[in-house]
């Protein structure tokens, strides 16, 4: 089965729960996952600059674990691309260039405005939502990925979630349309 490469933006990476099932989907091979130490560091600020109940040390570790268990997930080398990109905001061509150094076949964003496919398509790369790429991938691999939920939800301690109120918290990060899909199948979750 072909599995698709996806470079993950930092505001895919900063909300825990988008970021554990899309890390979870990974580590079970249902896609290649790609990103930066510069996406590393831009989620890392964000989440230190909005929680202050979390330390630097916490979310480095988070870093180092991500990288030591997706396989080939960081790009490196992408600089010398940035230059010759073109997006509306400058600040995110170091994505663009890493999803080209990465090979990657999308970004995964929740900044869809800033990644428009006039300017992807030129790389044959397109930019999907996350809940548009999760719902994806449960199509392709249902069992798969109602494991991989499963999995991040079983890991939830404080405070453990039933299934209802997992498929509840990824709708409060926008994960309408996976909530949706997944929710009559809430027994094997």
């Amino acid at each position: 089965m072909a599995r698709f490469t996806a470079f993950l933006d930092a505001s895919v990476l900063y909300p825990a729960a988008i970021r554990d099932i899309l890390l979870e989907l990974a580590v079970g091979d249902l896609y290649f996952a790609k990103w930066s130490n510069r996406v590393h560091d831009e989620w890392i600020h964000a989440v230190l600059r909005n929680r202050t109940d979390l330390t630097r040390d916490q979310l480095e570790r988070t870093r180092r674990l991500m990288n030591a268990h997706v396989r080939d997930a960081l790009v490196i080398d992408f600089e010398p691309l940035i230059d010759g990109l073109s997006l509306s905001d400058r600040d995110d061509r170091h994505v663009l260039a890493a999803a080209i150094k990465g090979r990657a076949d999308l970004i995964v964003t929740a900044n869809l405005k800033d990644f428009p496919s006039s300017a992807l398509e030129r790389w044959d790369i397109e930019a999907l939502h996350p809940d548009e790429f999760l719902r994806h991938q449960f199509h392709l691999r249902q069992p798969a990925f109602l494991n991989a939920v499963r999995t991040v939800r079983m890991r939830l301690k404080k405070p453990p979630r039933s299934a209802l109120d997992y498929l509840d918290t990824l709708r409060q990060h926008g994960l309408l349309a996976t909530a949706s899909e997944i929710e009559p199948f809430s027994q094997f979750i």
